[in-house]
């Protein structure tokens, strides 16, 4: 079974990001995991890749970010974006659940029409707190890498 799992890993900053006292260049954080068809990707956030810092402070502005990490990580594996069939949308405020909802549609316009007509499940949860104070959203998604 092993070999049919790849880990994609996540770096910030050009760092490979790993568990402590973990052996350098083994990936513990993947920005995606793949198991055969299925494409696990992390959590992405407004968080710039190269120096750590939060991009932007809107909601709308946070998901495009989001959203194009998402596309790039499932192009990385051979996917594409209308191959998602699972979100789950960490919200840090429910009062920008419509703007959320607005933004990924326009999204999915632009670079995944079928996720218009046919959208994936999708979950949203309100946390007690997002992994930094700045982030406004984080968007979990499972997808495919071809449909059959």
């Amino acid at each position: 079974m092993r070999e049919r799992v790849k880990h994609y890993p996540f770096y910030i900053g050009g760092v490979k990001q790993v568990y402590p006292n973990v052996h350098p260049g083994t990936p513990k954080y993947a920005s995606a995991v793949v198991v055969d068809n299925l494409v696990f990707l992390s959590g992405m956030t407004a968080q710039d890749i190269k120096t750590g810092a939060c991009l932007t402070d809107t909601i709308s502005d946070q998901m495009v970010v989001c959203l194009d990490k998402v596309r790039a990580a499932l192009e990385e594996v051979g996917s594409s974006m209308e191959n998602i069939v699972k979100t789950l949308i960490l919200l840090k405020d429910v009062k920008d659940y419509q703007m959320m909802r607005k933004t990924e549609l326009e999204y999915y316009q632009k670079y995944a029409p079928r996720l218009v007509e046919e959208p994936p499940a999708s979950t949203f949860l309100q946390p007690a707190s997002l992994a930094r104070p700045e982030f406004l959203v984080e968007i979990d998604v499972i997808a495919v890498v071809t449909r059959k």
